[in-house]
């Protein structure tokens, strides 16, 4: 397993974008996710899944997950919180 290295994140403010942000939780919480978002109504359930599909390909765990989201599609969350894990956890690209 994985260990955190350091406070990550990946995406920005744009329209049709998500920041991701990866901080280290406490030992054995899991993953929490807070998630800010207009559409948070309609969509949200939607874009946690996504989010933890990615966590979930990476197994690692003891993270808080603060993701602001301004309208991205499926792939940009992906790809934002996959380069967000991959920062905070040191993980080399392949």
């Amino acid at each position: 397993m994985v260990k955190f290295v350091r406070t990550a994140q990946a995406g920005s403010l744009e329209s049709c974008d998500i920041l991701v942000t990866i901080t280290k939780g406490k030992e054995q919480s899991g993953v929490k996710i807070n998630l800010e978002s207009s559409a948070k109504k309609q969509f949200g359930d939607r874009i946690i899944a996504e989010i933890m599909e990615v966590v979930k390909k990476f197994g690692v765990s003891d993270i808080i997950i603060s993701a602001v989201d301004k309208g991205a599609l499926t792939y940009c969350i992906q790809a934002r919180t996959e380069a967000a894990i991959k920062r905070a956890f040191g993980v080399d690209e392949e």
